[in-house]
Order: C-alpha cells, then structure tokens, then sequence
C-alpha cells in the first residue's frame, strides 16, 4: 500500500503561493538533500492543474548531474482537473472525475509514496477524506504577507501529531506531521 505525502514550502504566515519569489534564499545543501531524498523515495506524483501546468513547462528542459531532473520527468504523474484539455508531461495521466476513490485506488497499489507538491486546492479537497497520509511543511523563516495558504477557510478541524522534525542550516525547518489517529497506530 502506498502512502500520501503533502510537502509544501510554507512561510511563516501560512503561504505556498509562488515560492520561487522567497524560498531560494533559504536553500542550501542540507534542504537540497531533503528535496532529493523525497523525491526519490516516491514512485509518482499527485498534481493539481496550477502546479502540473507549471511544472510541465519547465521540468521537461531541466537537466542536472545528481538526477533530480531525470527523476521528475520518468516518474507516473497523475494530475486532477476537470478542466485540463490534455497532460503532454512524459507519464501523466489526468484524474477528471471520482477523485476520492481514484486516489484510495491509487493508495490500494503496491509501491512507493505518493508525493504531492504545491496543490493547495487539491490538499483541501483531500483532508476532509483522510487521503493525506503525512504532510511535510518545509516552514521557511519569512513572513511573505499575501498569496494563498495551505489549508483553506471552511476546513473542519483535523488533529495532527508531529512525527518528526529537521532544522537546517538557514532557518528552514521541517514538521512532519500525521493524522493523529494514524500516528497513535
């Protein structure tokens, strides 16, 4: 059975949006690991539409020496939208419909973890159905003071339990938490 993992970088206020205008300032070797560990460890990615779209524009030109570039582009994508025409990235699939149980369907499959990166529409309309499995908030020491936050208004109440933490070298921390019923198993 696979897991889902949420990984954002957050800033202190909350915010996802856009983080190439305020996480680079805070990378350095101990976060780039972290990054490449993570992705790595998964055997596909769960996308909304936004994030997919930006991706795909600009992973497929990447190259690096490490692999990272290569891992992105070979891995299975799956991208949820119903309103995407078409997903041209090297193994994407789009998830037009019965999101919920394609997804359990998804998690139900032998492999690795099920990453999500960004998706913060798509995150929202996951917790209420318990599909995230882990959510890991790379929090960034900046105040960013407008965009879109994670967890959106509306949301019930979800209990989490801090599962693990990692500090690196800038101020970037790391809070890996579980539902708290999951976590107490």
């Amino acid at each position: 059975m696979s897991k889902v993992v949420l990984s954002e970088f957050i800033s202190l206020d909350g915010v996802i949006e856009e983080p190439h205008e305020w996480h680079f300032p805070f990378t350095d070797a101990g976060t780039g690991q972290y990054k490449f560990d993570e992705l790595f460890a998964a055997g596909s990615l769960l996308l909304g539409r936004v994030t997919y779209e930006g991706f795909a524009a600009a992973w497929p030109s990447m190259t690096d020496e490490q692999g990272f570039a290569d891992r992105m582009n070979s891995l299975p994508k799956y991208v949820v939208s119903s309103t995407l025409e078409s997903a041209d990235w090297n193994n994407s699939t789009v998830i037009r419909e019965n999101v919920v149980e394609e997804i359990t369907r998804l998690k139900e499959e032998p492999g690795l973890d099920i990453l999500i990166y960004g998706s913060a529409e798509l995150a929202n309309s996951l917790v209420p159905h318990g599909l995230i499995d882990e959510y890991r908030l790379m929090v960034h020491p900046i105040v960013v003071g407008r965009g879109k936050r994670l967890f959106s208004e509306g949301l019930d109440t979800t209990t989490l339990k801090l599962v693990e933490t990692q500090t690196f070298s800038k101020g970037v921390v790391v809070l890996t938490y579980a539902p708290a019923d999951a976590a107490s198993e």
